[in-house]
Protein backbone atom coordinates (compact mmCIF):
# COMPACT_ATOMS: atom_id res chain seq x y z
CA UNK A 1 0.00 0.00 0.00
CA UNK A 2 2.58 2.25 0.89
CA UNK A 3 4.28 1.74 -2.75
CA UNK A 4 1.21 2.09 -4.18
CA UNK A 5 1.12 5.84 -1.91
CA UNK A 6 4.56 6.89 -3.17
CA UNK A 7 3.78 5.91 -6.85
CA UNK A 8 0.59 7.76 -6.92
CA UNK A 9 2.72 10.70 -5.22
CA UNK A 10 5.16 10.71 -8.11
CA UNK A 11 2.48 10.79 -10.89
CA UNK A 12 0.88 13.74 -9.38
CA UNK A 13 4.52 15.72 -8.76
CA UNK A 14 5.18 14.60 -12.63
CA UNK A 15 1.76 16.48 -13.35
CA UNK A 16 2.39 19.45 -11.11
CA UNK A 17 5.49 20.11 -13.47
CA UNK A 18 5.01 21.92 -16.95
CA UNK A 19 4.90 19.68 -19.84
CA UNK A 20 8.19 21.99 -21.45
CA UNK A 21 9.76 24.44 -19.02
CA UNK A 22 12.52 25.84 -21.74
CA UNK A 23 12.10 28.40 -23.97
CA UNK A 24 15.19 27.55 -25.48
CA UNK A 25 17.73 24.58 -26.20
CA UNK A 26 21.00 25.60 -26.57
CA UNK A 27 22.78 24.04 -29.41
CA UNK A 28 25.92 21.75 -28.96
CA UNK A 29 29.19 23.70 -28.09
CA UNK A 30 29.65 26.99 -26.72
CA UNK A 31 26.86 29.09 -28.44
CA UNK A 32 25.13 29.03 -25.85
CA UNK A 33 22.59 31.85 -25.25
CA UNK A 34 23.50 34.40 -22.03
CA UNK A 35 20.39 36.86 -20.34
CA UNK A 36 21.09 39.44 -17.74
CA UNK A 37 18.99 38.40 -14.46
CA UNK A 38 16.57 40.97 -14.68
CA UNK A 39 16.14 39.64 -18.26
CA UNK A 40 14.53 36.54 -16.89
CA UNK A 41 13.01 38.42 -14.38
CA UNK A 42 15.40 37.70 -11.18
CA UNK A 43 16.51 39.98 -9.18
CA UNK A 44 20.23 40.51 -9.67
CA UNK A 45 21.12 41.62 -6.29
CA UNK A 46 19.58 38.36 -4.84
CA UNK A 47 21.30 36.20 -7.19
CA UNK A 48 24.88 37.57 -6.47
CA UNK A 49 24.08 37.09 -2.85
CA UNK A 50 23.02 33.56 -3.72
CA UNK A 51 26.41 33.05 -5.81
CA UNK A 52 28.28 34.90 -2.98
CA UNK A 53 27.06 32.47 -0.77
CA UNK A 54 28.18 28.98 -2.21
CA UNK A 55 31.43 30.36 -3.14
CA UNK A 56 31.91 30.90 0.70
CA UNK A 57 30.65 27.28 1.35
CA UNK A 58 33.10 25.76 -0.96
CA UNK A 59 34.48 22.25 0.29
CA UNK A 60 37.15 20.77 -0.76
CA UNK A 61 37.17 17.17 -0.23
CA UNK A 62 38.78 14.86 0.40
CA UNK A 63 41.83 17.79 0.57
CA UNK A 64 44.08 15.62 -1.96
CA UNK A 65 42.25 16.24 -4.68
CA UNK A 66 42.30 20.03 -4.24
CA UNK A 67 46.40 20.04 -3.45
CA UNK A 68 47.77 17.73 -6.63
CA UNK A 69 47.24 17.59 -10.29
CA UNK A 70 47.68 13.96 -10.42
CA UNK A 71 47.33 11.37 -7.72
CA UNK A 72 46.59 8.04 -9.12
CA UNK A 73 50.22 6.95 -7.36
CA UNK A 74 49.07 8.37 -4.43
CA UNK A 75 45.78 5.89 -3.89
CA UNK A 76 46.69 4.27 -0.50
CA UNK A 77 45.87 7.94 0.92
CA UNK A 78 42.40 8.63 -0.42
CA UNK A 79 39.67 8.97 -0.61
CA UNK A 80 40.02 9.94 3.00
CA UNK A 81 36.62 9.89 3.91
CA UNK A 82 36.36 5.90 3.47
CA UNK A 83 39.21 5.98 5.26
CA UNK A 84 37.25 3.74 8.20
CA UNK A 85 36.62 0.83 5.76
CA UNK A 86 38.28 -2.30 5.74
CA UNK A 87 38.66 -2.38 1.21
CA UNK A 88 39.28 1.33 1.14
CA UNK A 89 42.22 1.44 -1.31
CA UNK A 90 41.13 3.24 -4.52
CA UNK A 91 41.34 1.54 -7.56
CA UNK A 92 40.18 4.04 -10.07
CA UNK A 93 41.48 7.54 -11.39
CA UNK A 94 41.37 9.78 -9.20
CA UNK A 95 41.96 13.76 -10.38
CA UNK A 96 41.92 17.06 -8.76
CA UNK A 97 39.29 19.24 -9.13
CA UNK A 98 38.99 23.24 -9.90
CA UNK A 99 37.87 25.64 -7.08
CA UNK A 100 34.19 26.62 -6.19
CA UNK A 101 31.86 26.92 -9.33
CA UNK A 102 28.60 26.71 -10.84
CA UNK A 103 25.63 27.73 -13.53
CA UNK A 104 22.41 28.97 -13.32
CA UNK A 105 19.62 28.43 -16.20
CA UNK A 106 16.00 29.62 -16.51
CA UNK A 107 13.84 29.31 -19.17
CA UNK A 108 16.60 27.54 -21.00
CA UNK A 109 19.16 30.78 -20.90
CA UNK A 110 22.72 31.03 -19.22
CA UNK A 111 21.62 33.78 -16.46
CA UNK A 112 25.25 33.43 -14.03
CA UNK A 113 28.32 31.43 -13.87
CA UNK A 114 31.00 31.51 -11.74
CA UNK A 115 34.50 29.69 -11.46
CA UNK A 116 35.68 27.34 -14.64
CA UNK A 117 32.45 25.69 -15.47
CA UNK A 118 34.22 24.08 -18.58
CA UNK A 119 36.73 22.57 -16.51
CA UNK A 120 36.32 18.28 -16.67
CA UNK A 121 36.11 16.88 -12.75
CA UNK A 122 35.40 14.20 -10.91
CA UNK A 123 31.31 14.35 -10.06
CA UNK A 124 31.19 10.82 -7.96
CA UNK A 125 27.54 10.32 -7.01
CA UNK A 126 25.98 12.12 -10.26
CA UNK A 127 27.00 9.59 -12.26
CA UNK A 128 24.47 7.52 -11.20
CA UNK A 129 22.33 10.43 -12.62
CA UNK A 130 23.82 8.84 -16.00
CA UNK A 131 23.76 5.13 -15.28
CA UNK A 132 19.84 4.97 -14.44
CA UNK A 133 19.91 7.32 -17.95
CA UNK A 134 21.18 4.18 -20.02
CA UNK A 135 18.95 1.56 -17.65
CA UNK A 136 15.92 4.38 -18.77
CA UNK A 137 17.23 4.30 -22.61
CA UNK A 138 16.75 0.16 -22.11
CA UNK A 139 13.34 0.11 -20.89
CA UNK A 140 12.00 2.53 -23.30
CA UNK A 141 13.71 0.51 -25.95
CA UNK A 142 12.25 -2.36 -24.86
CA UNK A 143 15.19 -4.50 -23.84
CA UNK A 144 13.59 -4.16 -20.15
CA UNK A 145 10.34 -5.27 -20.59
CA UNK A 146 9.41 -4.62 -16.88
CA UNK A 147 11.45 -3.07 -13.95
CA UNK A 148 9.97 -5.42 -11.57
CA UNK A 149 11.22 -8.23 -13.67
CA UNK A 150 13.95 -10.29 -11.55
CA UNK A 151 17.93 -8.68 -13.26
CA UNK A 152 18.33 -12.61 -13.64
CA UNK A 153 15.94 -13.41 -16.09
CA UNK A 154 17.73 -10.81 -17.97
CA UNK A 155 21.50 -11.14 -17.31
CA UNK A 156 23.39 -13.46 -15.10
CA UNK A 157 27.20 -11.85 -15.24
CA UNK A 158 28.52 -13.88 -12.54
CA UNK A 159 27.94 -16.54 -9.95
CA UNK A 160 26.83 -13.75 -7.34
CA UNK A 161 23.44 -12.89 -9.39
CA UNK A 162 22.44 -16.54 -8.90
CA UNK A 163 22.97 -16.98 -5.16
CA UNK A 164 19.86 -17.40 -4.03
CA UNK A 165 19.68 -14.43 -1.78
CA UNK A 166 19.92 -12.34 -4.90
CA UNK A 167 17.84 -14.14 -7.64
CA UNK A 168 14.55 -12.01 -6.46
CA UNK A 169 16.25 -9.04 -7.24
CA UNK A 170 14.57 -6.92 -9.28
CA UNK A 171 16.13 -3.97 -11.67
CA UNK A 172 13.41 -1.88 -9.75
CA UNK A 173 15.15 -2.66 -6.59
CA UNK A 174 18.83 -2.16 -7.95
CA UNK A 175 17.87 1.87 -9.24
CA UNK A 176 16.46 2.35 -5.91
CA UNK A 177 19.32 1.26 -3.85
CA UNK A 178 17.11 -1.07 -2.24
CA UNK A 179 18.24 -4.89 -3.34
CA UNK A 180 20.19 -5.79 -0.95
CA UNK A 181 22.33 -7.63 -3.39
CA UNK A 182 25.46 -9.47 -1.44
CA UNK A 183 28.80 -10.50 -3.69
CA UNK A 184 31.79 -9.14 -4.41
CA UNK A 185 32.65 -6.28 -7.53
CA UNK A 186 36.19 -5.34 -8.45
CA UNK A 187 37.52 -6.86 -5.26
CA UNK A 188 34.89 -5.15 -2.77
CA UNK A 189 33.03 -6.88 -0.70
CA UNK A 190 29.29 -5.70 -0.61
CA UNK A 191 29.64 -5.25 3.38
CA UNK A 192 32.72 -2.79 3.44
CA UNK A 193 30.71 -0.06 1.74
CA UNK A 194 29.88 2.44 4.52
CA UNK A 195 29.97 0.40 7.77
CA UNK A 196 29.15 1.88 10.91
CA UNK A 197 32.00 4.31 11.93
CA UNK A 198 34.35 3.22 13.85
CA UNK A 199 33.03 -0.65 13.12
CA UNK A 200 34.74 -1.84 9.52
CA UNK A 201 33.35 -5.24 9.59
CA UNK A 202 29.03 -3.75 11.07
CA UNK A 203 27.42 -4.55 7.80
CA UNK A 204 29.03 -8.11 7.76
CA UNK A 205 27.70 -9.00 11.35
CA UNK A 206 24.18 -7.34 10.41
CA UNK A 207 24.19 -10.40 7.80
CA UNK A 208 22.49 -9.17 4.42
CA UNK A 209 19.82 -6.68 4.69
CA UNK A 210 16.07 -7.77 3.03
CA UNK A 211 15.59 -7.83 -0.55
CA UNK A 212 13.47 -4.80 -1.37
CA UNK A 213 12.94 -3.71 1.88
CA UNK A 214 15.73 -1.53 3.12
CA UNK A 215 17.28 1.34 1.61
CA UNK A 216 21.21 1.53 1.77
CA UNK A 217 23.51 3.76 -0.58
CA UNK A 218 25.89 1.04 -1.42
CA UNK A 219 28.82 1.80 -4.50
CA UNK A 220 29.03 -2.07 -4.73
CA UNK A 221 25.48 -2.37 -5.42
CA UNK A 222 25.54 0.20 -7.91
CA UNK A 223 28.27 -1.36 -10.04
CA UNK A 224 26.60 -4.68 -9.77
CA UNK A 225 23.75 -2.56 -11.81
CA UNK A 226 26.30 -1.06 -13.83
CA UNK A 227 27.58 -4.44 -14.81
CA UNK A 228 24.48 -5.91 -15.22
CA UNK A 229 23.60 -3.11 -17.73
CA UNK A 230 26.92 -3.74 -19.30
CA UNK A 231 25.54 -7.15 -19.98
CA UNK A 232 22.37 -6.08 -21.27
CA UNK A 233 23.57 -3.67 -23.62
CA UNK A 234 26.27 -5.97 -25.15
CA UNK A 235 28.14 -2.73 -25.45
CA UNK A 236 30.15 -0.31 -22.97
CA UNK A 237 28.07 2.03 -21.40
CA UNK A 238 29.77 5.32 -22.28
CA UNK A 239 29.20 4.20 -25.92
CA UNK A 240 25.71 4.02 -25.14
CA UNK A 241 24.87 7.31 -22.91
CA UNK A 242 26.72 9.03 -25.51
CA UNK A 243 24.32 7.66 -28.49
CA UNK A 244 21.27 8.27 -26.71
CA UNK A 245 21.87 11.21 -24.16
CA UNK A 246 24.60 13.06 -24.43
CA UNK A 247 25.03 13.75 -27.97
CA UNK A 248 20.93 14.05 -28.09
CA UNK A 249 21.61 17.04 -25.71
CA UNK A 250 24.42 18.58 -27.09
CA UNK A 251 26.93 17.62 -24.18
CA UNK A 252 30.65 18.31 -25.41
CA UNK A 253 33.34 15.94 -25.75
CA UNK A 254 35.52 16.72 -23.33
CA UNK A 255 33.47 14.11 -20.76
CA UNK A 256 34.36 10.63 -20.36
CA UNK A 257 33.11 7.52 -18.09
CA UNK A 258 35.92 5.52 -16.23
CA UNK A 259 36.07 2.48 -14.59
CA UNK A 260 38.33 0.61 -12.56
CA UNK A 261 41.75 -1.13 -13.12
CA UNK A 262 40.12 -4.46 -13.12
CA UNK A 263 36.76 -3.93 -14.01
CA UNK A 264 36.46 -6.13 -17.48
CA UNK A 265 34.19 -8.35 -18.44
CA UNK A 266 33.58 -10.79 -21.39
CA UNK A 267 30.13 -10.39 -23.56
CA UNK A 268 29.76 -12.38 -26.63
CA UNK A 269 33.28 -12.65 -26.66
CA UNK A 270 34.23 -9.23 -26.19
CA UNK A 271 36.18 -7.99 -23.70
CA UNK A 272 34.55 -4.76 -21.75
CA UNK A 273 35.38 -2.31 -19.65
CA UNK A 274 32.76 -1.41 -16.93
CA UNK A 275 32.12 1.67 -15.56
CA UNK A 276 31.82 2.91 -12.27
CA UNK A 277 28.31 4.06 -10.84
CA UNK A 278 30.37 6.52 -8.58
CA UNK A 279 34.32 8.21 -7.46
CA UNK A 280 34.09 5.96 -3.95
CA UNK A 281 37.23 4.11 -5.21
CA UNK A 282 37.98 6.20 -7.94
CA UNK A 283 36.52 6.57 -11.83
CA UNK A 284 33.36 7.46 -12.31
CA UNK A 285 32.13 10.90 -14.53
CA UNK A 286 34.12 13.29 -15.53
CA UNK A 287 32.45 16.22 -16.69
CA UNK A 288 32.21 19.81 -16.92
CA UNK A 289 29.48 22.17 -15.26
CA UNK A 290 28.61 23.36 -18.06
CA UNK A 291 27.20 19.38 -19.25
CA UNK A 292 26.06 18.67 -16.10
CA UNK A 293 23.72 21.42 -16.53
CA UNK A 294 22.44 20.17 -19.98
CA UNK A 295 21.23 16.85 -17.79
CA UNK A 296 19.73 19.15 -15.34
CA UNK A 297 17.57 20.96 -18.64
CA UNK A 298 16.74 17.73 -19.82
CA UNK A 299 15.40 17.19 -16.09
CA UNK A 300 13.64 20.39 -15.93
CA UNK A 301 12.08 19.43 -19.46
CA UNK A 302 10.96 15.50 -17.91
CA UNK A 303 12.94 13.31 -20.46
CA UNK A 304 12.34 15.90 -23.54
CA UNK A 305 14.89 18.05 -25.43
CA UNK A 306 13.70 20.68 -28.15
CA UNK A 307 10.89 18.28 -29.52
CA UNK A 308 12.92 14.96 -29.24
CA UNK A 309 11.90 12.11 -26.49
CA UNK A 310 15.45 11.34 -24.37
CA UNK A 311 13.41 9.56 -21.26
CA UNK A 312 10.07 9.02 -21.73
CA UNK A 313 7.47 9.96 -19.70
CA UNK A 314 6.95 6.89 -17.63
CA UNK A 315 10.52 6.49 -16.83
CA UNK A 316 10.50 9.70 -15.61
CA UNK A 317 7.61 9.56 -13.64
CA UNK A 318 9.26 6.03 -12.16
CA UNK A 319 12.13 7.90 -11.49
CA UNK A 320 10.54 10.84 -9.63
CA UNK A 321 8.12 8.07 -7.31
CA UNK A 322 9.53 8.23 -3.56
CA UNK A 323 10.84 4.99 -2.78
CA UNK A 324 9.29 3.45 -0.03
CA UNK A 325 12.24 2.49 2.53
CA UNK A 326 13.41 6.27 1.88
CA UNK A 327 11.03 8.74 0.73
CA UNK A 328 13.19 11.21 -0.44
CA UNK A 329 14.82 9.38 -3.02
CA UNK A 330 13.74 7.79 -6.17
CA UNK A 331 15.95 5.77 -8.89
CA UNK A 332 19.55 6.88 -8.71
CA UNK A 333 20.33 9.35 -8.39
CA UNK A 334 17.33 11.19 -8.19
CA UNK A 335 17.16 12.99 -5.01
CA UNK A 336 13.63 13.92 -4.25
CA UNK A 337 12.28 16.87 -1.97
CA UNK A 338 9.46 14.79 -0.96
CA UNK A 339 7.43 16.77 1.61
CA UNK A 340 9.99 19.62 1.70
CA UNK A 341 12.41 17.62 3.45
CA UNK A 342 15.52 18.42 1.67
CA UNK A 343 14.68 21.78 0.82
CA UNK A 344 11.99 23.77 2.61
CA UNK A 345 12.25 26.68 0.52
CA UNK A 346 11.22 24.93 -2.64
CA UNK A 347 8.57 23.28 -3.78
CA UNK A 348 7.96 19.82 -3.39
CA UNK A 349 8.45 18.16 -6.96
CA UNK A 350 11.62 19.80 -7.30
CA UNK A 351 14.23 17.41 -6.93
CA UNK A 352 18.55 16.96 -7.48
CA UNK A 353 20.71 14.93 -8.52
CA UNK A 354 23.65 14.76 -6.05
CA UNK A 355 27.36 13.51 -5.87
CA UNK A 356 30.29 13.76 -2.99
CA UNK A 357 32.12 17.03 -2.86
CA UNK A 358 29.67 18.18 -3.36
CA UNK A 359 28.50 18.24 -6.68
CA UNK A 360 24.58 19.33 -6.97
CA UNK A 361 22.12 19.75 -10.06
CA UNK A 362 18.93 21.53 -8.81
CA UNK A 363 16.42 21.67 -10.67
CA UNK A 364 13.16 24.21 -9.46
CA UNK A 365 10.41 23.23 -12.16
CA UNK A 366 7.95 26.01 -10.22
CA UNK A 367 10.61 28.86 -11.40
CA UNK A 368 12.33 27.12 -14.22
CA UNK A 369 15.47 27.06 -13.21
CA UNK A 370 18.85 24.59 -12.92
CA UNK A 371 21.38 24.99 -10.81
CA UNK A 372 24.69 23.61 -10.99
CA UNK A 373 26.72 24.04 -7.73
CA UNK A 374 30.18 22.11 -7.36
CA UNK A 375 32.09 22.00 -4.84
CA UNK A 376 29.87 23.49 -1.58
CA UNK A 377 29.93 22.23 1.75
CA UNK A 378 26.39 19.96 0.76
CA UNK A 379 25.02 20.83 4.42
CA UNK A 380 24.46 24.22 2.82
CA UNK A 381 23.21 23.57 -0.19
CA UNK A 382 19.65 24.05 1.17
CA UNK A 383 20.47 27.80 1.61
CA UNK A 384 21.80 28.29 -1.41
CA UNK A 385 18.49 27.21 -2.58
CA UNK A 386 16.47 29.35 -0.14
CA UNK A 387 19.02 32.24 -1.35
CA UNK A 388 18.15 31.56 -5.00
CA UNK A 389 14.53 31.59 -4.68
CA UNK A 390 14.64 34.57 -3.06
CA UNK A 391 15.94 35.77 -6.38
CA UNK A 392 12.78 35.38 -8.01
CA UNK A 393 10.80 37.82 -5.90
CA UNK A 394 7.74 34.87 -5.67
CA UNK A 395 6.12 33.94 -2.73
CA UNK A 396 7.41 30.40 -1.36
CA UNK A 397 5.54 27.88 -2.09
Amino acid sequence: MRQLTYALLGAALLNLSPALAADYFPPKGDGWTTHTPAQEKLDPAKLKAAIDYAISAELTYPPELAKVADIRDLRISVPLKYAGEAFNTPIGPLKAHAPANGIIIRHGYIVAEWGKTRDVDMTFSVTKTFLSSTAGVAFDKGLIKNINDPVIDYVKPTPDYMLSHNQPITWNDMLRQQSGWIGTMWGKPWWADRPDAGKPYSELVKGPPPVGKAWKYNDVRVNALALALTHLWKRPLPEVLKEYVADPIGMSDAWHWEGYDNSYTEVDGKRIHVVSGGGHWGGGMYISARDQARLGLLGLNKGKWDGKTILSDRWVAMARTPTGPNPGYGFCNWYLNTRKARYPAAREDSLSYNGDGANIIFVDYQHDMVAVVRWIDGDKMKEFVRLLIAATNEPAP
